[in-house]
């Protein structure tokens, strides 16, 4: 897809099993649809509508939310290729969907497009996102590829403490109090020794004010089979073009050196740290994909860590994780809901964060990732259909999406 007033889009299938396809999507439609889109997801430029987008945003009424599934899937989905996914639905063929969004659509949650009221592209096709070319044929990139790595460790980063701010604020607890009990921990104990940090009790998994970068370093430079993180992300907005300033929130203190600025005592590990390293830090600088070499499969779960897919040139988190060597990354379109949120503005006492994180997380354990994480989702749809409350709703799990080489 490529955005130039109206957003033009092209199609082909492996072998030319189908015919090619090209197509317009007329500017004005794309624009409302997306309007009507960013109404219904959180916005963290405007952090107080988290309480509209949960109580009586588009994903959270059954209604509502299949109308603009329906809306998406007339405005976005080419008529084309609908006619060929339909009629490949009819033979109990389900392809797999590889889409390169423009940065316009980066948000779009297509998964959960209606082509049909009672289809939901999630019913008919498996559904991911494409690398950026430049990243995926970069000649400096070295691909750690999971047949090669998957018996290695786990490097697990799990709501670690942000230096300069307490649980409650705005870089606090993702997880809240660490329990023993908790569905994040009951699912993490059970890698014990393959997971690092090696711990005895689950709890020390979370809020650890010791995962800094050097930490994160020394863990991925002795090899690893994946990276999960649970934390914070913030990012620059679209139309900044810096998307080389997203950063994640690690242990680091202010003193540490990196290219972010300082928040508090605090200095984030940005895009542009995973991309340059210590060049211009250093007088014999390292480069940052042999600082910080990432494995095979890495999960950003936090708010908007995909986010770089809405720059015109993409140098984000999740770009940087391919650059230095990861297969695919999942990541979220936009910002998460808490699980302390949805208690707060929802009858619900479900976990329904923890859950995604598990299933997540599950999913990258698998030797089908990508499937593995679409039929979860598959299985969120049809609770959604049947049980249509907050915590089912595709507001948390329509969220993440998976970007592969």
């Amino acid at each position: 897809m490529a955005d130039a007033g109206d957003v033009y889009v092209s199609w082909r299938w492996a072998d030319d099993a189908l015919a090619r396809g090209v197509a317009v999507l007329p500017r004005d439609e794309v624009r409302e649809v997306l309007r009507t889109l960013a109404d219904a997801v959180p916005d963290p430029a405007r952090p107080e509508n988290l309480r509209q987008v949960m109580t009586e945003g588009g994903l959270l009424d059954p209604v509502a939310e299949n109308v603009l599934a329906q809306h998406l899937s007339r405005t976005l989905l080419p008529y084309g290729l609908a006619v060929q996914l339909y009629e490949l639905s009819q033979r109990g063929i389900r392809p797999h969907l590889r889409i390169q969004p423009s940065p316009r659509l980066a948000q779009v949650p297509w998964e959960i497009i209606a082509p049909d009221p009672e289809i939901r592209l999630l019913d008919i096709a498996d559904v991911s996102l494409l690398a950026p070319v430049s990243v995926v044929h970069s000649p400096e990139r070295i691909a750690h590829r999971w047949n090669e790595t998957r018996d290695l460790p786990v490097v697990a980063v799990l709501d670690p403490r942000v230096p300069g701010y307490r649980a409650d604020s705005e870089l606090g607890s993702v997880l809240g109090r660490p329990n023993a009990e908790s569905p994040v921990a009951q699912h993490f104990s059970r890698y014990g020794a393959r997971l690092i940090p090696e711990v005895a009790d689950p709890v020390e998994l979370f809020r650890r004010a010791d995962t800094d970068r050097d930490w994160l370093s020394d863990a991925l430079r002795q090899g690893a089979s994946r990276l999960v993180y649970v934390g914070h992300v913030t990012s620059a907005a679209p139309e900044s073009g810096q998307s080389e300033h997203a950063e994640l929130h690690l242990s680091c203190t202010a003193d540490t050196r990196g290219f972010a600025t300082p928040n508090r005592t605090h200095r984030p590990l940005s895009a542009k740290d995973l991309l340059l390293g210590t060049h211009s830090l250093d007088p014999s600088p390292i480069a940052g994909r042999d600082l910080w070499p990432m494995p095979s499969r890495v999960a950003l779960i936090a708010c908007e860590s995909g986010g770089d897919l809405r720059f015109t040139e993409a140098l984000g988190l999740t770009t940087a994780a391919l650059a230095a060597g990861a297969e695919l990354v999942t990541a979220t379109r936009w910002p998460l809901p808490t699980d302390h949120a949805f208690h707060t503005l929802t009858p619900t006492t479900a976990y329904p964060l923890q859950a995604a994180i598990c299933a997540v997380d599950t999913a990258h354990d698998s030797p089908t990732p990508i499937p593995t994480l679409l039929t979860w989702q598959r299985a969120r749809l049809s609770t959604w259909r049947s049980t249509p409350t907050p915590e089912n709703s595709p507001l948390l799990w329509a969220a993440f999406a998976t970007v592969s080489d």
